[in-house]
Formats: C-alpha cells, sequence, structure tokens
C-alpha cells in the first residue's frame, strides 16, 4: 500500500499533461431524455495505485492491447449530467480546484452546454473521494451546487461522518477523509439519505456497489426502453477491471469486496443489456459491454 507521502511526493513527479480542455465528451438519448457526460479533466497517477495487487507476470499481458503505461495512469473524469426536461441532475461534482492541477473543470465544461451550476436541480453521489467530492467548494471555499438538492447513499455519508474514519482509512487516504468531511459539513442541512433499491427521482433508482467505498452507489436509469447504469468508480478502467474483473484493485478500499460487485456487476449489465457510464472510462465514458474471451470489453458507443 503507498503510503500519502509516497502517493503524492510519486505523483508530483510525474509529468503533467496539462488540463485536458473543458467539454462535452459524450451523449446518449434515453426515450426523450438526454444523458451526456462532462469532462472534469483528468487525474495523473503512479501505476502502482492501482496495479500493486496484481500478478505482475500477467498484468503486462493484460495491459499490452491498450495504450497503458504500468508506471504512470491519466484516468479522464467524466461527470454524467442527465436532464429529462424538468430535472438536471449531475452525478458527483469532480475535484474542485484542490485535488489535482489537471482536474477541476467541470464548471467550465457546463458552460459549453450553456448551463451554470445554478441549474443543476439534484447532485447524486456515488461515493466521497476527492475527485467526486471535492468540487463541492471553490477556490473561496464557497458551495458552487448552492440551489442543488444533495443525495447520497446512508452508509457512504455515515462512514465519512465519522470521526474515527481518518484514522483507520491508512495514512494513503486520511487526506481524502478529512477533505470528504470538510465538505460534507458545507451540505449537513440539504443532504438526502439514500438506500438500495431506491427510485430516488423518476426513472432513477439506486444501486449499492461496494467495495470501492463502503457505501458506493450506482444509478440505474431508464426511460422508455432505453436504460443505462451509472457506474461511478465501481468499474473504475477500460482495461483490467473488464479483462480481469475478479483480480484485486489498489485503488479499492476493501479489495475483496470491490471485486466481487465488479463481477455482480457485469452480470447485471449483460443481462439487462444496459449503456454503461464509468467516470474513469476512456473517450467520455459512455459504452456498451461485450463478451471477448472469456472476459468483456468496453465498446464506445
Amino acid at each position: 500500500m503507498l503510503s500519502r507521502r509516497r502517493f503524492l511526493s510519486t505523483a508530483a513527479a510525474l509529468p503533467l499533461t496539462g488540463l485536458i480542455p473543458s467539454k462535452v465528451l459524450a451523449e446518449l438519448d434515453l426515450g426523450g431524455a438526454t444523458l451526456t457526460t462532462v469532462s472534469d479533466g483528468s487525474l495523473v497517477l503512479p501505476g502502482s495505485f492501482i496495479f500493486d495487487p496484481m500478478p505482475k507476470d500477467e498484468l503486462a499481458e493484460v495491459l499490452s492491447p491498450y495504450d497503458v503505461s504500468m508506471d504512470r495512469l491519466t484516468p479522464e473524469c467524466n461527470l454524467a449530467l442527465y436532464r429529462d426536461g424538468t430535472n438536471t441532475v449531475l452525478f458527483d461534482v469532480g475535484s474542485g480546484p484542490d485535488f489535482m492541477p489537471t482536474a477541476g473543470s467541470v464548471q467550465d465544461s457546463l458552460d459549453a452546454l450553456g448551463l451554470s451550476a445554478s441549474d443543476i436541480t439534484h447532485v447524486l453521489f456515488t461515493h466521497a473521494h476527492p475527485d467526486h467530492i471535492w468540487g463541492l467548494l471553490d477556490e473561496f471555499d464557497e458551495p458552487v451546487f448552492s440551489d442543488a438538492t444533495y443525495m447520497m447513499g446512508r452508509r457512504e455519508w455515515d462512514y465519512w461522518w465519522d470521526d474515527s474514519t481518518v484514522d483507520t482509512i491508512g495514512e494513503a487516504r486520511a487526506a481524502f477523509a478529512v477533505g470528504a468531511k470538510r465538505r460534507m459539513e458545507m451540505i449537513e442541512d440539504q443532504i438526502e439519505f439514500i438506500d438500495d433499491g431506491d427510485e430516488v427521482l423518476p426513472g432513477i433508482v439506486a444501486v449499492e456497489t461496494a467495495g470501492h467505498t463502503p457505501g458506493h452507489m450506482s444509478f440505474e436509469i431508464r426511460n422508455g426502453s432505453q436504460a443505462a447504469l451509472i457506474a461511478g468508480d465501481a468499474i473504475g478502467n477500460h482495461h483490467v477491471a473488464f479483462r480481469k474483473p475478479e483480480w484485486l484493485s489498489g485503488s479499492d478500499q476493501d479489495l475483496d469486496m470491490a471485486a466481487a460487485t465488479r463481477t455482480q456487476l457485469f452480470d447485471r449489465i449483460m443481462a439487462d443489456n444496459l449503456h454503461l457510464i464509468g467516470f474513469h472510462l476512456p473517450n467520455g465514458g459512455i459504452g456498451r459491454v461485450e463478451r471477448h474471451e472469456g472476459a468483456y470489453l468496453f465498446v464506445q458507443e
């Protein structure tokens, strides 16, 4: 496990590619509603952050068809935006100005759609890692989406709200706990708690997908004959997670549970013919899952 000091120093030493231009990444029609992904930039991570628990003799072969380095990863950050004519729903809020210089551009991406933060009616959180919740506050520590109704899984909220989490989460993620709690305190009076199976808004059902974090939540959206799964980080990349979903990933907090959750999610996606939207999947993160060589393949829409 990377220590926080080693993680931060390693990430800082990696060359930056510059901020990904703010933009609308991909779009999907869901029975008259629109599901769009907008860019919050990208992350720059040491490969060991994900790959450390994996069998190195097999990892290189798994990665060989992909343009992916074992040493340096630059995953996209794709925020899903759902508009049904009544509600304008943002799934997660991005990194904000305080996490990484290559991320935190979602407000500019919303501008490209002619939307402002005040147009967002609901914010639904998949989980409370920095690239998903730190964007609650701007550079002046003011709330960004102040007019929105916030929703988070009850288990996820309780975990990050607990004062003991900072002492038990491990040194590498202690800053994650401090940052999450500080932002959650800003929305304490506005939060609505949701549980597995709840229809949180018309056509949007919460699906608990624990493992990446203790209360990680995905969301299944159905409108007309179309359906999609917003998976957050439950399926965290387009290479190893698809080719070897059973492998443990260092990016997850409960490695065994996350691997079991991934496997179950792929079964659900295939059985229900769901579109998949992944926060860190490439080229906007909207696609289909196909069976491939005994595992799975992410196919862009």
